[in-house]
């Protein structure tokens, strides 16, 4: 079965909107190790106000003589994949780009059959790209397999997203990596956990 694999980049205090405030730069390996997560995917799952902003800065990153070979990579990697864009209701025209695909999804069941029978079909995996609401919503469905967090070394006022969350969500740590720009690449996969009982104290913790 593929995997739905969501990947972002956040201050250390979770948060993720207005990055031209805290996001102070994207190094070379940073960018490779990003390339060679894009490399697995075939599909974008995405909402429409971000399906916009990506088609507004993709499809002319491609002809622009300026950035590396990597940025004009994963620009050839976004223009060929899948992009499937979400919404709610029909009635919004979407950004002229090749392969898209509106979807439509009325409610949280209408998204979860959606999304189960797109992870029976062949294929690579699933990118699991935003808006930060449409992202929390398949989360909150079980249906996230991997997380990829590229955390940056800052504290920045502003919304804090892991604080949205709508579930609690078991974790494993499975490989970790650090750049020359300060920041640190978590790759985790889904754990169902067993919730305990709360402790009495914190020395329970330790035993």
């Amino acid at each position: 079965m593929r995997k739905i694999v969501f990947q972002m980049m956040a201050t250390l205090n979770g948060r993720l909107d207005h990055p031209y405030e805290w996001l102070h730069s994207v190094c070379e390996g940073q960018y490779h190790r990003i390339d060679k997560l894009y490399s697995t995917y075939d599909t974008v799952l995405v909402g429409r106000t971000t399906y916009e902003e990506m088609a507004a800065y993709w499809p002319t990153a491609l002809s622009e003589t300026e950035g590396t070979e990597t940025n004009r990579k994963m620009a050839r990697r976004m223009r060929d994949y899948r992009k499937l864009v979400f919404s709610k209701q029909k009635g919004h025209e979407l950004t002229s780009w090749q392969h898209v695909e509106q979807v439509v999804a009325a409610d949280d069941k209408a998204l979860r059959d959606i999304l189960i029978d797109l992870k029976e079909q062949p294929g690579g995996d699933i990118h699991l790209s935003g808006g930060a609401s449409f992202a929390q919503s398949v989360i909150g469905l079980g249906l996230v397999d991997e997380y990829h967090f590229f955390l940056y070394p800052a504290v920045s006022p502003g919304s804090a997203w892991f604080a949205r969350w709508p579930s609690q969500q078991g974790l494993r740590l499975i490989a970790s990596e650090a750049y020359e720009n300060g920041v640190v690449w978590l790759h985790y996969i889904s754990e169902d956990r067993q919730i305990k009982p709360q402790p009495d104290s914190f020395s329970e913790l330790l035993t």
